[in-house]
């Protein structure tokens, strides 16, 4: 997980791309099935790491689940029609 933040000034283009991006990932499965799977997915890294031993990184991996988490909420709201 990159910890440090670099603001940039997309440009129109660059936000269409990410819009398409966006809109390609939740073609498939709406925002709120993207977040529920994500805490799956996260659960069972969690659940695993008993046969596994310890892992330096968790904190790491559980910031970076939970940016996506919030990525998907927001996603949520601006379907919904709220701001921000």
């Amino acid at each position: 997980m990159n910890k440090q933040t670099h603001p940039i000034e997309p440009t129109d283009a660059t936000l269409l791309a990410y819009g398409r991006e966006v809109g390609k990932l939740l073609s498939s499965s709406s925002a709120e099935s993207w977040r529920d799977e994500l805490w799956t997915i996260f659960t069972g890294y969690i659940i695993s790491l008993k046969e596994q031993g310890h892992a330096p990184e968790l904190c790491d991996t559980y910031f970076s689940f939970k940016e996506l988490i919030a990525f998907f909420e927001n996603v949520e709201r601006i379907g919904r029609g709220e701001a921000l």
